[in-house]
């Protein structure tokens, strides 16, 4: 009997990104130990060139550096809408810059010198982090997908059964009769996979309001 195919899940991709060379090989040598396949970078440029921001992973990202800061770095990365956590690498002085990095977004931030142990501990968790975004945003893409299959009726049946209209009620308010608005209620469900009005609404609400496209 043939063994069954088993989908091979992607190993995540851990940016460095460092302009102290030490350092870069350092960090690097602990990922590969305990597995990691990192990618490094001595100029910031050279990442933000490179990197896949579809690509599972995380960014351990010097503060401090000659061509462009972290800092600049990071702010590349949110204006262009990458998901990538970024875990800052700091100096004692730099502490004020690492708090503004977090203000921007950053997922945390290490002073030098710092224990293999707490990187990698920091690691693990912006992957996690990681993981839950992107699975976020597919379900927020295929919700949406849902509502664009919509028909302009069916979107007009959905925001008046999300009110908490009655079939009776939403039949005079478009002119229809009870049993079209029915039909239209039924193809509603069927279209966005609602199990029933409460799971509905939440998906409404999910939304959050957003333009479905004509």
């Amino acid at each position: 009997m043939n063994e069954p195919l088993k989908t091979k899940v992607k190993a995540p991709t851990i940016y460095v990104v460092d302009d102290d060379e030490s350092m870069r090989q350092a960090i690097a040598l602990l990922l590969r130990t305990v597995g990691y396949s990192p990618v490094v970078f001595a100029r910031p440029g050279d990442f933000l060139s490179k990197y896949d921001s579809n690509q599972h992973g995380c960014v351990v990202l010097d503060i401090r550096m000659p061509d462009m800061s972290g800092l600049e770095v990071q702010q590349v990365l949110n204006r262009a809408g990458a998901l990538l956590p970024v875990i800052f690498i700091t100096g004692h002085g730099d502490i004020p810059m690492a708090v503004q990095a977090m203000k921007d977004g950053a997922f945390d931030f290490l002073t030098k010198p710092f224990r293999d142990q707490d990187l990698l501990d920091r690691i693990n968790n912006a992957l996690k982090q990681d993981s839950e975004n992107r699975a976020a945003v597919d379900k927020h893409a295929d919700l949406r997908r849902r509502a664009e299959s919509l028909t302009a009726r069916e979107r007009e049946v959905l925001a008046l059964v999300v009110d908490g209209k009655a079939n009776k009620v939403v039949a005079i308010d478009l002119g229809l009769s009870e049993r079209t608005v029915e039909i239209h209620r039924a193809n509603v469900m069927e279209k966005m996979g609602a199990r029933s009005v409460a799971h509905l609404v939440k998906m409404y609400l999910t939304l959050n309001g957003e333009q479905i496209s004509e």
